[in-house]
């Protein structure tokens, strides 16, 4: 395999003296001369945020913590809207942040031959990208084509072990000694896409499956903070075919 050579800068510009047409210009011609598979620039300043959809179905808390990350402005993004297949209380604290925060939250009861994708589609037209906040449902191959953006889910569990639902019941009784949470994209196979961040903590013999659940529960919620933050920075680089680079 020959060798990769993987390069971030940030630095302060003076608009008056760079305009931002040029500077993509020139930094096209500097990937160009040295035969870049890949060059992407942002200015925060003068580049409009990113515009995502949030997906969540019965468990709130990683969506919880991305609006008030949100809202803190810890998050630079845009939140369209909410969508979810669970049906939440107009009372409940999710419903009540939506309504004061004017973004919108969809509804959409699915099943087993109808996830609504259609309609999921034409919601989300407009987002930069999409983030499955802790969203039990398989998006299909030909939903990801259709979409043709970034869709970032977080996972539960310690990837590539404990796939698929409930992972902390099968690290539980698997015995293990560090349980995790892993943020990564979507693709067609199922949990196995480009890994963008994790996170573990140590568990023993004295925790239950109780406290499995809570301790993951903690670690979703920073781990998908945190990569989506690290994504929005340009500090995500995919390359081949499941695998990236985090600065």
């Amino acid at each position: 395999m020959a060798s990769m050579y993987f390069n971030a800068l940030e630095f302060i510009i003076d608009p008056s003296k760079w305009a931002r047409e040029q500077i993509d210009e020139d930094f096209l011609k500097i990937a160009e001369k040295f035969g870049a598979m890949r060059s992407v620039i942002r200015v925060p300043d003068l580049d409009p945020i990113y515009k995502i959809a949030v997906f969540a179905s019965k468990q709130d808390h990683c969506l919880v913590e991305l609006l008030h990350a949100w809202q803190d402005k810890r998050l630079p993004v845009d939140i369209t809207c909410v969508i979810s297949n669970h049906y939440r209380d107009p009372n409940a604290h999710v419903m009540r942040f939506l309504d004061r925060n004017q973004i919108p939250y969809h509804f959409l009861n699915t099943t087993a031959v109808n996830k609504r994708e259609e309609e999921i589609l034409s919601l989300v037209q407009d987002t930069d990208f999409l983030v499955l906040a802790r969203y039990m449902q398989i998006l299909s191959g030909n939903f990801l084509k259709s979409y043709g953006r970034v869709i970032i889910n977080i996972h539960h569990g310690l990837l590539p072990s404990f796939k698929g639902g409930n992972p902390s019941r099968q690290a539980f009784d698997c015995g293990v000694k560090m349980i995790g949470a892993t943020t990564h994209f979507v693709t067609e196979e199922l949990d196995a896409g480009p890994i963008i961040e994790q996170m573990v903590e140590r568990v023993s013999h004295r925790d239950n499956l109780q406290s499995f659940v809570q301790r993951s529960e903690n670690l979703e919620r920073q781990c998908l903070f945190k990569a989506i933050k690290y994504y929005c920075e340009l500090r995500v680089l995919p390359y081949q075919e499941n695998k990236t680079v985090v600065f």
